[in-house]
């Protein structure tokens, strides 16, 4: 974290501010683009074969513009306005630079993972598809789910409920897609994708809690707390025959008014006793 304020006071004047809606402007490019001709996306893919072989150098940058899925004109509004709300959410907590490093790092960790994931598995072609703008949508509803697990969401515009509950469907999702991959290739890329968020998670966990030291704190503290004390203190004690309360837990204490002082008596002494003048 100082790593990143230092970075912060020397670069954070040179962040782009509402980094979110230049995303969706993005996608809106990519939309155009898929009505046109959706021929015309093939040439803004991630894939690495083309940047190395044809020298293609754009499509390190030009996949940005990769619409999401979905080309119903009802659900792209609405998807489009949730990113935005949640992405300026979060540039609202952590800062124009923050949020900036969070997006490009993901974006940086994804070119580049793709070209070497492309040399580690013996050059192979069409795996652009596996980079897409979906994880980056991801990445930033997993962050804002992470900072605001008890936000609550419409779903369906009908039923409320915490978005921590949606940010654990989709990490199950993930893991079950993880899993049922066949090619260890695409399973690499989830996890290069989401590199971002990863560090992130890690990086604001609180580990002192699960730290031996304070694990070993914890244990002396309960031992200390169980340990019979020779001398405790009583809060009650009779003026008369010395009896506290942890001698008989039905015993009652009260403060006689008649005597010149603070004596306190048990029940069996409160009314016998000699008052003190």
């Amino acid at each position: 974290m100082n790593f990143i304020n230092k970075l912060e006071r020397k670069f954070g004047r040179f962040a782009i501010r509402n980094l979110s809606l230049w995303l969706i402007g993005a996608y809106c490019i990519g939309y155009i683009l898929y009505f046109i001709s959706p021929k015309l996306l093939y040439y803004v893919y991630l894939e690495p074969s083309a940047i190395f072989k044809y020298g293609q150098i754009w499509r390190l940058f030009t996949w940005i513009v990769t619409p999401p899925s979905s080309t119903n004109i009802f659900v792209i509004v609405i998807m489009m306005f949730f990113y935005y709300s949640i992405g300026t959410s979060l540039e609202r907590t952590w800062g124009a630079f923050r949020y900036n490093l969070y997006i490009f790092s993901g974006i940086f960790f994804t070119a580049v993972g793709a070209c070497i994931l492309y040399f580690v598995s013996g050059q192979p072609i069409n795996i652009g598809g596996l980079f897409s703008t979906y994880y980056i949508n991801l990445s930033i509803f997993l962050a804002y789910a992470a900072c605001y697990p008890d936000m609550k969401v419409l779903l369906y515009f009908i039923i409320p409920i915490k978005i921590k509950w949606l940010a654990y469907l989709d990490v199950i999702l993930l893991a079950y897609s993880f899993i049922s991959y066949p090619s260890w290739v695409e399973r690499i890329s989830i996890i290069i994708s989401l590199l971002n968020f990863i560090l992130f998670f890690l990086a604001t966990r609180n580990y002192k809690s699960v730290s031996p030291k304070e694990y070993h704190r914890k244990q002396t503290f309960k031992k200390q707390v169980s340990r019979p004390s020779g001398n405790s203190i009583t809060k009650h004690k009779c003026a008369i025959c010395g009896r506290t309360e942890k001698d008989d837990d039905m015993l009652e204490f009260r403060f006689c008014s008649k005597c010149n002082g603070n004596y306190e008596y048990c029940q069996n002494h409160l009314f016998t006793h000699t008052h003190v003048k």
